[in-house]
């Protein structure tokens, strides 16, 4: 009996366990991102056409009997295909438009289905289907444009595209999520052209701007400067003004010293004389009390003593007090005297020192004249010289023309053979006959201008005696002929040809 129990227990125990195994063999179970497609069977699913023979189940599990129905997963994930498109605008401009499609399959029941009977078993092969899609339809909307279209409004390229490829891709149960136009190549550079007009619009207004803001700015900065140089001359001319000011208090200052000092002598001189005068006083009364009272009782007291006396010494008493009074005006007058020699020895120097600034003014202008006179002898001594040798100049020349000019010559020499070489100056090949003879004759010639200068300057010495001109080497109007220095009395050099010429 317990072993018919157990035997029970574990036919249970595996049934239970076939039937989770059946179980999960036959559960299926859809991802959120996936769908099952499950086949095998006839199944009716809303929304599609009867006789498909399929089922799809999304989001849930459900129950598949193995070896009858086969089940399959289609990705409802997103997907991405890249864009690069040649195209030709209605202009005849090929361009290169670059883009990106983001879709995915519908998440209802007739585009699932329809993705499934076209990709099921191509998902990889996806991208490229809906790129040959938006390929052809982009070719077919950017041939019907201009490309200022498709540059100004991008989002109505966009825009046609998406609708006309919308029925296209909902047949195949795709959906956009996403459409966008990358980039607009243009190998041809016309979109380049047609930028560079408002470029250089552009850079022509910043380039106005810039000359404006660098006016305006030099503008202030001059304004600036000005205001500057305002601010500088207002402090200049009241620091000139207060300089001015200081200037003449320092001269007032400079002058207060001498002034204070002039005035302060000035007030010792008479405080000296008042003393002189007092001290005169206070000798005169101390006279009149140490002399004049005691000589008054000595001669009381002979009177009183010796009255009979009195007649025979009145005269001696009287003498000697006029001896006495005397000899006191004296000391008064000596006092007097000294104070009077100090204040004339006061006077003496102001005077001295007055006249020795005189003098020494006076000194200077003499010495001023003395060099004036001295320059004005030594210009007329070198007049006189000059007159001196033009008259003898003109002395020897009246004598003796010819030495004159021969000296006159000799001293130019150098000047002449170099006026006679300058006629060689401007030749660049030169052929000489006969050799050395040739050449020697040649330089012979140009160094014998000096002496065809000789004999013309003394035609014209003898032509200028013929005329009348004085010995001084003038004309009778006292001007020299011919341009002839006053200093010398050459005539001017002519010209002379050469033998050659």
């Amino acid at each position: 009996m317990p072993m018919v129990i157990g035997v029970v227990a574990g036919a249970a125990v595996a049934a239970v366990l076939v039937v989770i195994g059946l179980f999960k063999l036959m559960w299926r179970v859809a991802e959120p991102n996936e769908a099952l497609i499950i086949s095998g069977s006839k199944h009716r699913t809303e929304g599609i056409e009867e006789g498909m023979g399929f089922r799809i189940v999304t989001g849930r599990g459900t129950l598949v009997m193995p070896g009858v129905q086969a089940v399959r997963k289609l990705s409802l994930d997103l997907n991405e295909t890249e864009l690069q498109v040649d195209c030709v605008t209605h202009q005849g401009i090929p361009l290169k438009v670059r883009g990106v499609v983001i879709f995915k399959v519908g998440d209802d029941f007739v585009s699932i289905a329809n993705a499934a009977r076209r990709f099921l078993d191509q998902q990889k092969l996806m991208s490229e289907r809906v790129h040959n899609v938006f390929a052809g339809h982009l070719r077919s909307i950017v041939g019907g444009l201009t490309v200022e279209d498709m540059i100004r409004d991008r989002e109505k390229l966009t825009g046609q595209t998406r609708a006309a490829c919308g029925t296209e891709m909902e047949k195949l149960g795709l959906i956009v999520d996403s459409l966008q136009i990358h980039e607009i190549e243009d190998p041809t550079g016309y979109i380049r052209n047609l930028a560079m007009p408002h470029a250089a619009a552009v850079q022509r207004d910043a380039r106005i701007a810039q000359a404006e803001a660098n006016r305006l700015a030099t503008e202030a900065e001059q304004q600036s400067f000005a205001r500057m140089a305002e601010a500088t001359r207002d402090s200049e001319i009241l620091q000139a003004g207060y300089q001015a000011e200081r200037d003449k208090a320092a001269a007032k200052a400079r002058q207060a010293g001498p002034l204070a000092e002039a005035g302060a002598r000035q007030e010792v001189v008479v405080q000296e004389t008042r003393v002189a005068e007092l001290e005169a006083h206070r000798r005169e009364q101390q006279l009149q009390a140490d002399v004049r009272k005691p000589a008054d009782a000595a001669a009381y007291e002979t009177r009183t003593l010796a009255e009979a006396e009195r007649d025979a010494r009145i005269s001696g008493a009287q003498a000697q007090a006029k001896e006495t009074e005397l000899a006191a005006g004296a000391e008064a007058t000596r006092v007097k005297t000294a104070a009077g020699a100090e204040a004339e020895a006061t006077k003496a120097r102001g005077e001295a020192a007055a006249q020795a600034t005189r003098a020494t003014g006076e000194a200077e202008a003499a010495a001023a004249q003395a060099r004036g006179l001295a320059a004005a002898e030594a210009a007329k001594a070198k007049g006189l010289a000059e007159a001196e040798a033009i008259k003898a100049r003109a002395a020897a020349l009246a004598e003796n023309q010819e030495a004159v000019v021969a000296q006159q010559l000799a001293e130019n020499w150098p000047e002449i053979v170099k006026a006679g070489a300058s006629a060689f100056g401007n030749v660049d090949n030169m052929v000489v006959l006969n050799g050395a003879d040739g050449m020697a004759d040649m330089f012979a010639k140009a160094l014998t201008m000096g002496g065809t200068g000789l004999g013309l300057a003394r035609q014209l010495l003898a032509s200028m005696n013929q005329n009348g001109t004085n010995q001084n080497g003038t004309s009778q109007n006292g001007q020299p002929l011919n341009g002839a220095s006053p200093l010398n009395g050459t005539p001017p050099a002519r010209k002379v040809p050469m033998d050659d010429e």
